[in-house]
């Protein structure tokens, strides 16, 4: 078994997750990025995805939406835009704004803005994805 080490989550509505986790997995801006216990000092941004963790075995996922990872002093601290666990997300309102997101990208027209758009749809599809095992 992996060493354990404290993971905190917070999102500007509180803290989303605390805990000690064996492994941790965070969508870094430039690509995924692992986190074992006695990582180096690090910061880095994230970007819209999948946290994943390893907890007694067992992963467990959080949909980010941007942020940033800090690890220091064997405490990874994530502080996101936004973070969501499976229980915290509703299918039925992720898949109406996959919908409408994929329908605002198929639009052509001035008045839509692609790069939001865009981010909307990543987002609906990061929290789809944690909602699926």
């Amino acid at each position: 078994m992996a060493t354990p080490y404290l993971l905190n989550v917070v999102a500007p509505a509180g803290e989303v997750f605390s805990g000690e986790v064996e492994f941790t997995v965070v969508p870094g801006v430039e690509g995924e990025l692992g986190i074992l216990a006695r990582h180096a000092p690090l910061i880095a941004g994230l970007g819209v995805g999948i946290l994943r963790y390893t907890r007694e075995g067992r992963v467990e996922k959080i949909s980010i939406g941007g942020g940033f990872v800090e690890m220091a002093d064997n405490k990874a601290t994530v502080l996101a835009k936004t973070a969501e666990t499976a229980s915290m997300i509703d299918r039925g309102r992720a898949e109406a704004a996959k919908e409408r997101a994929e329908q605002r990208l198929h639009q052509k027209g001035e008045n839509i803005d692609l790069l939001r758009a865009e981010a909307a749809l990543k987002r609906a599809i990061s929290r789809l994805q944690t909602l699926n095992k």
